[in-house]
């Protein structure tokens, strides 16, 4: 998202992407940037063996935390 290098902001978007698409999948369907975004990342060799099965991931985002994800991107 900042010029050509890894960011915590690209990290942060990708796991919020992650935790909605846990709740809901269809949330970023309409989305490719975003998609291809995590995509990009999630091959990235440390966070792609940060994803593998057995890592410790933070729990999805609640009920309230996910209306509020969906007022900030204005998703339905």
């Amino acid at each position: 998202m900042v010029g050509n290098r890894l960011s915590k902001a690209d990290v942060l978007l990708v796991e919020l992407i992650y935790n909605m698409e846990e709740l809901d999948p269809s949330l970023t369907a309409n989305f490719p940037l975003l998609k291809a975004l995590k995509t990009r990342i999630s091959n990235l060799p440390t966070v792609k063996k940060f994803l593998q099965p057995g890592s410790q991931r933070k729990f999805p985002l609640d009920a309230k935390a996910l209306e509020e994800a969906k007022k900030i991107f204005r998703l339905p």
